[in-house]
C-alpha cells in the first residue's frame, strides 16, 4: 500500500497519493517533470522529508526497471569484461544468469520470447529483449511492487502486446504496478487510475472520474507546433551535399559464437532516399545500422560501401563519421564523460565523446541555436550525467543534426522522449528531409513514425 499526505522534499511534494496493494497505476509527466523522484521515493532514496502520513512498500521488495537501471547493468558489463584477459571476445553475462535458477523452465520466458537467448551474452541482446529480460527477472525474483520507466519503449509491436497481458495478469496477483510514462499512447486500455507529475509535483488523479483524469492528462500534453520560422533560420542558405551512392550493403550477414545477428540482407539508398527499417526485437536492426556506421567489425568482412568509401579498402573510420549524424541506444549508453550540455551538442562537430577541440563561435552559436530549438538553453550549463535521461536524448539528437550531416542514422531516436518532444524531433527530422539537407536512415517500432517522407520501407524478420 502507498499512503502519503502532505509529502514535502525538495525533489518533490505530493498533496495526497493513495495507491492500493495488487492494483496497478500509470504515473504521466513530460521529460524533466520529476518522474524519476517518484521511483527515488519508493525506493526509499529520498531523505529526510516532511509528511504528515507515510506508509510506503518494503524497498527491499520493491524493482525498478528503467532506462538508467539498463545503464547500470551495461556499465558493470564493461567493468567485468575479460576480452583483453581471454583469446575471445566476452559479450557479456549470459541472459539465464540474471535469472533466478530455479525459475529457468518458467513459461513467462517463452511468452517474452526469450528462450532461445538464455545463452546469450548481456551484450549480445537488442535493446529490447534487455529491457525485457530485466522485467522478467523482477517478476521471477517476487517483487512485490514493480516500477516500470517506459516499459513499452524499444519493444516491437507483438512484444508491448505480450507485455500488457503479463502486467495485467500480475496486477491481479498482488503485485503493485507502478508506471511511468511519457506517452499517453503507451497507457494499457485496462488501466484506470492516474497519477501526474508536473514541476516535481504529484498529483493523484484517482479522485476524478477516468473521463476526468484523461482530460486532465490531455491537457498536459497540449502540443505547441514546431517554431519553423526559427529553423528556417538555422537552415537557411544551406544545401545537402551527397555522392549518388549513399548506402551500398550487399548480401551482408553478422554472426558472433555461432549466434546469429544480422541474416543474410542488401541495403541500398540513394540521395535524398529516405530508409525506414522495421522488425521484431532481435532481428537485426541496429546491427545493419552498425554496419553502416563503422561500429560493427564485421563491416570489413562484408560488401559494404559507405559514401563512396568501401570498407576495408584503406579508408579511415574518421573519412566516413565525418559524413554521419548518429543517434542510437549504443551512443547513449557510451556517453559517460561528465561534460554540460551544451559540450554534448558541440561535440557533434567533431564526432566525439566529449569535446577535445577547440571549436569556433559560430559553431558556439550554431550549438545554443539547436538548444533553443529543442527547448534546453537554460540547461546548456548543467552537467548531462544529472538530467533526465529525456533531456539526454534531446541532447543527442541536437549532436547528431549541429552539423546537418549527409546521413543522418537513427536508431529508435524518439526511446526515452515524452509525446510533445517526440513530436517536435519528428517534425524537425520531416522539415530537414522536406528541404533535401540530409538523407534519413532510421529505426522505429512505433506505428505512428513511419513518416511519409520515407520512400523505402525495409522490414526485417527474426528468423
Amino acid at each position: 500500500m502507498i499512503d502519503i499526505e502532505n509529502y514535502c522534499h525538495p525533489k518533490l511534494k505530493i498533496e495526497r497519493w493513495h495507491v492500493k496493494t495488487a492494483s496497478a497505476v500509470a504515473v504521466l509527466g513530460k521529460n524533466g517533470a520529476g518522474k524519476q523522484f517518484v521511483d527515488q521515493l519508493l525506493l526509499g532514496k529520498l531523505t529526510n522529508p516532511q509528511y504528515s502520513t507515510l506508509r510506503l512498500p518494503n524497498c527491499e521488495q520493491v524493482v525498478l526497471v528503467s532506462f538508467e537501471t539498463l545503464q547500470a547493468v551495461f556499465e558493470n558489463e564493461l567493468k567485468i569484461d575479460e576480452t583483453d584477459i581471454t583469446d575471445e571476445i566476452d559479450f557479456g553475462t549470459p541472459a539465464k544468469e540474471f535469472l533466478p535458477a530455479d525459475k529457468l523452465q518458467s513459461p513467462l520466458i517463452d511468452i517474452f520470447h526469450l528462450s532461445h537467448r538464455l545463452e546469450t551474452g548481456f551484450r549480445q541482446l537488442s535493446t529490447g529483449e534487455s529491457r525485457k529480460l530485466l522485467i522478467l527477472k523482477a517478476i521471477l525474483s517476487g517483487a512485490s511492487c514493480l516500477i516500470l520507466d517506459n516499459p513499452f519503449d524499444d519493444l516491437d509491436t507483438s512484444s508491448r502486446a505480450q507485455l500488457s497481458t503479463v502486467l495485467k495478469q500480475l496486477s491481479e496477483q498482488n503485485i503493485t504496478l507502478i508506471m511511468l510514462l511519457s506517452n499517453r499512447q503507451d497507457i494499457p486500455d485496462w488501466i484506470n487510475t492516474f497519477a501526474l507529475v508536473d514541476h516535481n509535483t504529484l498529483h493523484d488523479l484517482s479522485g476524478l472520474s477516468e473521463e476526468q483524469a484523461r482530460s486532465t492528462i490531455d491537457t498536459l500534453f497540449a502540443f505547441d507546433a514546431l517554431d519553423k520560422t526559427r529553423l528556417e533560420k538555422m537552415i537557411a542558405n544551406r544545401s545537402g551535399q551527397h555522392t549518388t551512392q549513399i548506402v551500398n550493403i550487399n548480401n551482408a550477414s553478422v554472426s558472433y559464437a555461432e549466434i546469429q545477428a544480422l541474416a543474410t540482407t542488401s541495403l541500398h539508398i540513394q540521395t535524398f532516399q529516405h530508409t525506414l527499417i522495421t522488425g521484431p526485437n532481435g532481428s537485426g536492426k541496429s546491427t545493419l545500422l552498425q554496419l553502416v556506421t563503422g561500429d560493427c567489425p564485421q563491416c570489413f568482412s562484408n560488401d559494404v560501401t559507405i559514401m563512396g568509401f568501401k570498407r576495408g579498402s584503406g579508408e579511415t573510420i574518421w573519412d566516413i563519421k565525418k559524413h554521419l549524424g548518429i543517434v542510437s541506444p549504443d551512443i547513449h549508453r557510451s556517453y559517460r564523460v561528465s561534460c554540460n550540455a551544451l559540450t554534448v551538442v558541440l561535440s557533434g562537430f567533431m564526432d566525439s565523446i566529449g569535446l577535445y577541440k577547440d571549436i569556433s563561435q559560430a559553431q558556439k552559436q550554431q550549438a545554443l541555436d539547436w538548444l533553443d530549438l529543442i527547448g534546453l538553453r537554460s540547461l546548456a550549463n548543467s552537467n548531462f550525467k544529472q538530467l533526465s535521461f529525456g533531456e539526454q536524448r534531446l541532447l543527442l539528437i541536437a549532436r547528431a543534426l549541429v552539423k546537418f550531416p549527409s546521413l543522418l542514422v537513427l536508431d529508435e531516436p524518439t526511446q526515452g522522449l515524452d509525446e510533445i518532444n517526440r513530436r517536435l524531433v519528428l517534425d524537425v527530422i520531416t522539415s530537414i528531409a522536406k528541404k533535401q539537407l540530409t538523407t534519413i536512415l532510421m529505426v522505429s517500432h512505433r506505428e505512428d513514425e513511419r513518416l511519409p517522407i520515407f520512400t523505402q520501407h525495409i522490414q526485417l524478420s527474426a528468423d
